[in-house]
């Protein structure tokens, strides 16, 4: 085997050990970066509604009120952790309005809480 071949053969190795090296790594992280950003998403999504829901005329205290008396109606006994207002749905006129809400409960599982209104009132939707 003549110097030429050995050498491209070692420079084809080292050229796909750094190309699988670097696939690798970018991969890694990726995965460490995904978390972060979802919990960046989520939290621009959140900041977004409330915005939307107080640009509306709507009253956070009055909305988070029903949703979770609302919670408490469809899940009795389940503690809530944390509620999150996640979407406003803002239609012509008053009534068809809607507010989602995620609701986390004590031992970790999440519901959604759908509320509309009727003749001004917050509902389970």
């Amino acid at each position: 085997m003549s110097t030429l071949l050995t050498v491209l053969i070692v420079v084809v190795i080292v050229v796909v050990a750094l190309a699988v090296g670097g696939s690798i790594a970018t991969a890694r992280r990726s995965e460490a970066g995904a978390g972060e950003l979802r919990a960046r998403l989520a939290e621009a999504d959140h900041r977004l509604a409330e915005a939307h829901a107080e640009d509306r005329g709507w009253h956070r205290e009055t909305v988070e009120t029903a949703a979770r008396e609302a919670f408490h109606a469809t899940h009795p006994g389940e503690e809530l952790a944390d509620l999150v207002l996640v979407q406003v749905i803002d239609r012509p006129g008053t009534d068809d309005d809607e507010a989602v809400f995620q609701a986390s409960t004590a031992n970790g599982a999440t519901h959604e809480v759908r509320l509309g209104r009727d003749r001004g009132a917050w509902i389970p939707a």
